[in-house]
């Protein structure tokens, strides 16, 4: 029984013939899952091509998870589910409320148009290299959200490059990729200046940055702005049940320590907006609601899922810097 059919004149390139011959065979259920397909060799003596067309062919059937490789034995049938044209391996750093409204907001631009397998590295580079080796070439796009960690760039280059979307945060040794990214420190000195005039109303800024996962751009734009505004400013790394003074301003990127910031003003019996003041780092649902509104700096993550989908959609290679602004609420 011959699998593969290649019609030499025709306008169709002999690689996508081959693959349309295999989809039109497991469609007829003449393939089924394990199968082993026709060694690349016996593929090449039979039609007269080239190699590297019927490799080419058969690794685009595994990216799109069709097809397995076992090395040393050939091509098998990995899965007769081939509705899929884009592959997409998704690799977030964590999850979280606002990762999850750009998720389901590039689940909605695809329209099921792709088949998407999320993964999560949590800020370990180690997981992080293990997750990228183990699925290097089994996908038609890789959406890398890297994080603050050093050393991903060398990671990251085992890939193609032109299937490769850098989501979130970069730097400068990622510049090569296409990206929909933030810009931490013009979008905290931006949002920082919106809310000058109601930050004139308190003495003292004060930013909690860990730095174990937050951009450090953050720490530049808010000490950009301190600075050209002469405001007495300070960083901390953590906050657990310090004292709050009158007049202080916090800018908050974890919503751990925002938690124990309002503890410790109810314990102090402070009253948020006029006795002190908070600013949120990234918009959620529930910041609308508690204490009356907590004021976010925010990039719309919504809008980032559906650019990047689009990128994808239309194979656009670009570089793009998410929208950002501040949301005014109760808190200030």
């Amino acid at each position: 029984m011959r699998l593969i059919k290649i019609i030499p004149d025709s306008f169709v390139p002999k690689y996508q013939q081959i693959i349309n011959s295999i989809e039109q065979a497991l469609a007829q259920q003449l393939l089924k899952k394990n199968d082993k397909l026709p060694s690349i060799n016996k593929v090449c003596m039979e039609f007269g091509i080239s190699r590297d067309t019927v490799l080419y062919a058969y690794e685009t059937l595994k990216k799109r998870g069709i097809v397995n490789a076992i090395l040393g034995k050939g091509y098998y049938i990995k899965s007769t589910d081939w509705d899929f044209e884009e592959r997409i391996f998704l690799l977030f750093d964590e999850l979280n409320a606002f990762k999850e409204t750009l998720y389901n907001s590039f689940l909605e631009e695809l329209q099921q148009r792709s088949n998407i397998h999320v993964f999560f590295h949590y800020f370990n580079i180690d997981v992080f290299k293990k997750l990228i080796e183990e699925n290097n070439g089994n996908y038609t796009k890789y959406i890398i959200m890297p994080g603050n960690m050093n050393d991903t760039a060398p990671i990251i280059k085992m890939l193609p490059k032109k299937d490769v979307y850098i989501l979130d945060q970069t730097n400068l040794h990622l510049r090569e990729y296409s990206s929909v990214h933030q810009n931490f420190a013009k979008d905290m000195y931006n949002g920082l200046s919106k809310a000058k005039t109601l930050l004139e109303a308190y003495q003292r800024l004060i930013l909690i940055f860990p730095g174990k996962k937050e951009p450090i751009g953050m720490v530049e734009g808010f000490t950009s702005f301190c600075e050209q505004y002469k405001k007495k400013h300070t960083i901390i790394s953590n906050f657990t049940d310090e004292e709050i003074q009158n007049g202080d301003v916090f800018i908050i990127p974890d919503d751990k320590h925002l938690v124990n910031v309002i503890k410790q003003s109810k314990k102090q019996k402070l009253k948020i907006k006029k006795d002190f003041g908070i600013i949120s780092y990234n918009e959620t649902p529930l910041k609308g609601i508690v204490e009356n509104g907590i004021t976010t700096i925010s990039t719309d993550f919504w809008q980032m899922g559906k650019i990047l989908a689009e990128m994808i959609l239309n194979a656009k290679q670009q570089r793009i810097e998410n929208a950002s602004d501040l949301i005014i609420r109760n808190s200030l």
